[in-house]
């Protein structure tokens, strides 16, 4: 019997784009020697994406669906099909047909010569805005610097798990998922390819500017303590400097207007009070990860699904 590939897809408001990703995956699997299933993630849909992919799932055996009780996030999402999926291999993707479904053979092509891993790199899109395309660089560098794992700029969660890796990988407990991270952590053979995204199909991107921050501080808190560190060497910088600025102090106290120097004064405090707050934040992150890890509550809650045990 050919190999199973199952295919997972975390699905927001996507009602526009369901119904062609499965048809252009129908078509790409009928040139291919495997068979598939198709999961598709309903992460709390307020639109008639799960309508659609009840009807889907009626009219095609290979279609699945999850509902999840409310909207919990792309990451528990995508972690949610890849826990359930059954197949030999699992292929994550976006629902909007910006990760090209003709990468599925180069990626398959990869994982028959012997990879476990097959990740992919976002080509610079220069239809993006210069900061977000200079803001998404500057993370990968920082996270490469301060951690024990390398990420190229542009990884994707477009990517392909032997069943040996999503294994491991669903029986990680982290309430913060940042996976591309993770995935990176487990080690394994890995192999990278190229992509240039294409154009969304329907809807909008569901990244706003403050999915991407929190992305962002997800993924450097999640795999180094070096942010303790700096915050470690800042305040020990900062307190020698304060030495230094001890002989004007006494200069201005002996020798000049005692009611002088309060504008220098009020800016040092407002500054040294933000530097604190700034480096709590820093510790308060760590412990609000530890706070929510020790309640061992679930990634994901399934609503409803037609997967059966």
């Amino acid at each position: 019997m050919s190999k199973l590939v199952s295919i997972v897809v975390p699905a927001y408001n996507e009602e526009g784009n369901i119904e062609v990703l499965a048809s252009a995956l129908s078509t790409l699997f009928e040139t291919l020697p495997y068979r598939y299933e198709l999961i598709f993630i309903n992460d709390g849909s307020k639109d008639r994406t799960q309508e659609i992919l009840e009807d889907l799932s009626r009219e095609d055996h290979r279609v699945f669906y999850i509902e999840l009780s409310r909207n919990f996030g792309h990451q528990p999402a995508l972690k949610a099909g890849i826990d359930t999926a059954r197949g030999d291999c699992i292929i994550s993707m976006d629902c909007d047909l910006q990760h090209p479904p003709q990468l599925i053979l180069e990626m398959l092509m990869k994982w028959e010569e012997g990879y476990d891993v097959v990740y992919t790199i976002r080509k610079e899109d220069k239809k993006l805005p210069y900061l977000k395309r200079k803001s998404s660089k500057a993370f990968y560098q920082f996270c490469n610097r301060i951690s024990d794992i390398e990420m190229e700029d542009g990884t994707a969660d477009f990517r392909l798990l032997d069943r040996k890796v999503a294994q491991i990988f669903s029986s990680m407990q982290e309430s913060d998922l940042f996976i591309r991270g993770m995935i990176k952590w487990l080690g394994f053979k890995q192999y990278g390819i190229e992509y240039e995204p294409a154009e969304r199909f329907s809807g909008t991107t569901k990244y706003n500017v403050k999915r991407m921050v929190g992305l962002a501080i997800r993924g450097i808190t999640s795999f180094s303590v070096s942010p303790l560190y700096i915050a470690i060497y800042v305040g020990l910088t900062m307190s020698v400097l304060s030495f230094l600025y001890l002989p004007y102090v006494l200069y201005s106290y002996f020798m000049g207007d005692p009611t002088s120097g309060w504008s220098s004064l009020i800016l040092t405090i407002v500054f040294f009070n933000g530097l604190t707050l700034l480096l709590l934040g820093v510790m308060g992150i760590y412990i609000g990860k530890l706070f929510v890890q020790s309640k061992n509550r679930p990634n994901y809650i399934v609503r409803t699904t037609n997967i059966k045990e």
